[in-house]
């Protein structure tokens, strides 16, 4: 007998209520029910059977994938609900027409390109750290960029005690008391560029995503979004290593 059965976090994925990280932590608060009971880390779930819930409300699967990017404005929080009431992405994408979620971050004082989709396994393969899918920011900094700074950022700084995967980085502009870097990074951790610069007693003035991939921004002003072409999802899926299906 074929066991239909997936682990209940990847279909809270799939079904775009939230990353699989974030939803393991509402299964671990208790806000996800299967059939009536709360769930625990480690269920299993049959999507043809089976009724999930999560804060009371039925989960049901999407049938079509929405693969948007999203300008994101500073003081913004890349979440879909925040209990201190502070202002979230969510608020921006109202209207696409599905739930979508971000796929990966944009800490609260950074803004640029930020993709949101409810496709679960194009976001697990987007952000797996084993990817390596790079993600281009300018950076404005103060008060100058010395050749040694530079240096630790192409070969790595360390961060809590462990190494930073060498970045590329490199100056675009100078003025006095201001340096933009571009800077590539092919990982991911948390606050990383603002952290790298801290570690080097740089201030981050403004720091924007400009690339994840080959997917470039462009001129799409803050606070909007548009959807992604048929290509530009192939060649994200591409660059992950993800099968390449047309959607």
């Amino acid at each position: 007998m074929t066991d239909d059965r997936i682990r209940l976090q990847k279909y809270l994925s799939q079904c775009a209520v939230a990353s699989r990280r974030k939803s393991e932590e509402l299964i671990a608060s208790g806000k996800v029910k299967v059939n009536g009971k709360v769930a625990g880390l480690g269920d299993k779930v049959n999507p043809k059977r089976d009724t999930v819930t999560v804060s009371g409300k039925k989960i049901v699967s999407s049938k079509k994938h929405y693969y948007i990017m999203l300008h994101k404005p500073r003081g913004f929080i890349t979440t879909m609900e925040d209990e201190l009431g502070r202002k979230c992405v969510a608020e921006l994408v109202k209207d696409v027409g599905a739930r979508v979620y971000p796929v990966g971050r944009l800490d609260r004082d950074s803004e640029g390109l930020l993709i949101m989709t409810n496709d679960g396994e194009f976001a697990n393969y987007l952000t797996h750290p084993s990817k390596h899918v790079p993600k281009t920011y300018r950076v404005t900094v103060r008060p100058d960029v010395t050749e040694d700074q530079l240096v630790a950022f192409n070969e790595g700084i360390e961060i809590d005690g462990r190494k930073t995967a060498p970045a590329d980085a490199h100056i675009i502009e100078k003025s006095d008391n201001r340096v933009v870097l571009e800077v590539i990074l092919h990982e991911g951790r948390n606050r990383q560029i603002r952290r790298m610069c801290e570690a080097l007693g740089l201030e981050v003035a403004r720091l924007k995503r400009t690339h994840i991939g080959s997917l470039k921004l462009g001129m799409l002003p803050q606070g909007k979004w548009r959807n992604l072409t048929e290509d530009e999802v192939h060649r994200l899926k591409v660059s992950s290593g993800m099968r390449v299906n047309k959607f």
